[in-house]
């Protein structure tokens, strides 16, 4: 798997504000999540190239937008960030049906996430 951004997240002082403007801003089709943290999830569209994302309350750190990045594996993404001179951020999450999650800082202190995606799991039936 290539490492390419594959989420944004847009902090807001006001999800449900900041959910509206983008929906008729741009056509963005954007829902409340139903998990354990508040978040409106955002689909761009269609047909076209580009990301899907996330608007979540402003809080701490996340005060910019943040893009998301798939890793084969986090854990050893995790380590070559902080051999690079990144730092972490928080503790290593699990979303469920999501993948493992974390975000960190670059050396310039740019905030972005690594994702492992949850693997699909192919089970084969004997008959």
């Amino acid at each position: 798997m290539t490492s390419r951004v594959v989420h944004f997240e847009i902090p807001a002082d006001n999800p449900e504000s900041a959910a509206a403007f983008y929906s008729a801003a741009f056509g963005w089709k954007i829902t409340k999540w139903d998990g354990p943290m508040p978040y409106w999830l955002v689909d761009t569209g269609e047909g076209e190239p580009g990301i899907n994302g996330g608007i979540m309350e402003r809080n701490g750190p996340f005060d910019r937008v943040i893009n998301t990045v798939n890793v084969d594996n986090l854990d050893a993404a995790i380590a070559r960030v902080a051999e690079l001179g990144g730092s972490l951020l928080g503790e290593k999450m699990n979303i469920q049906d999501i993948g493992d999650l974390q975000y960190a800082k670059d050396p310039d202190g740019n905030i972005f996430g690594m994702m492992q995606p949850v693997q699909a799991v192919v089970t084969t039936g004997t008959a």
